[in-house]
C-alpha cells in the first residue's frame, strides 16, 4: 500500500486526547442548489477512499448548534447568512458503525481500538440549506479531495445513512414549497413564472397545471410581479417576478 501522510490535525482529532468537540454528536448538511433545470446536492469525496458523503462536521464544546452548522457551511460554500434550518435528527444506533469508516482508516494505515470515540454511537443533526448555485465556491478540507455538485437524480453511493438523510431533506423541502419562499434562495433575484414552475416541478418530480400553479403563487404574499418583462424573448415576453 502506498504510504499516505496523514495530517497531524486528523491524528489528534481521532485520538481520545481531543476534547474540543461534543462526543457522539455530529452535523450533516444537505445543501440544495438549482441549475440547468436540475436540482443539485453538494457532496464531498474522501481523500483516502473513493467514497462520498454529505458535508458535515463536529460541534465545538462551547458552540451553539446553529452556529456550528453555519460555520461548517461557510467552510464548504464560502457563503454566510444562508437559508439553513434543522429538519431532522438521525439516531439509528448502528448508523455510524459501518465498514466505510474502517475502510477509510485502513486506507490511511491507522489502527484504532474498538473503544475509540469514532466507533461510538453517533447522533446526527440534519440541516437543510438552500443556496444560489452560481454564488457557491465548493471547498475541500484536510480529508476531502473533491467538494462538488451532483444532480439529485444521479447521486453516487454514499457512506453511512446519507442517502436516507438526503431523501428526508427532499421530503421536508416538498412540504415547504407553498409555505416557505423556496425560490428566493434557489433562483436569480428576478425570474419568470415558467421558471418558478419548473423549479417546483423539479422538486416535486411531477408536472403541474400552469393555470393552477400561477393562481396559487399569485396568492402568496411573498411573490411580487414586476412591471418589466424578460428581455430577448418572443413578442409577448413573460413578466418578471421577485420575492419580497
Amino acid at each position: 500500500m502506498e504510504n499516505i501522510k496523514v495530517p497531524e490535525e486528523f491524528k489528534v482529532l481521532i485520538s481520545n486526547r481531543d476534547k474540543r468537540y461534543v462526543r457522539q454528536c455530529s452535523i450533516d448538511c444537505v445543501v440544495f442548489g438549482f441549475a440547468q433545470n436540475q436540482m443539485k446536492v453538494l457532496l464531498v469525496q474522501w481523500k483516502y477512499l473513493d467514497k462520498w458523503t454529505l458535508p458535515g462536521g463536529f460541534i465545538h464544546q462551547d458552540e451553539p448548534i446553529d452556529q456550528a452548522a453555519n460555520r461548517i457551511l461557510k467552510e464548504r460554500t464560502g457563503l454566510e447568512k444562508l437559508y439553513l434550518k434543522q429538519f431532522a435528527t438521525f439516531g439509528d444506533p448502528h448508523r455510524s458503525r459501518s465498514k466505510d469508516m474502517q475502510q477509510m482508516l485502513d486506507a490511511m494505515g491507522i489502527f484504532l481500538p474498538e473503544d475509540n470515540w469514532l466507533f461510538e454511537r453517533f447522533i446526527s443533526i440534519g440541516y437543510l440549506a438552500l443556496v444560489n448555485f452560481d454564488r457557491v465556491t465548493p471547498n475541500t478540507d484536510l480529508l476531502s479531495s473533491v467538494c462538488g455538485w451532483h444532480n439529485l437524480s444521479e447521486i453516487p453511493d454514499l457512506m453511512f445513512d446519507h442517502t436516507h438523510i438526503i431523501q428526508t431533506a427532499l421530503g421536508t423541502l416538498r412540504k415547504q414549497l407553498y409555505t416557505e419562499p423556496v425560490g428566493k434562495y434557489l433562483l436569480p433575484e428576478k425570474f419568470t413564472m415558467p421558471e418558478l414552475q419548473k423549479l417546483y416541478e423539479t422538486i416535486l418530480g411531477e408536472p403541474l397545471d400552469r393555470r393552477n400553479f400561477a393562481k396559487k403563487i399569485s396568492s402568496m404574499s411573498s411573490v411580487k410581479r414586476l412591471k418589466e418583462r424578460k428581455s430577448g424573448g418572443a413578442h409577448r415576453a413573460p413578466y418578471l417576478y421577485t420575492f419580497i
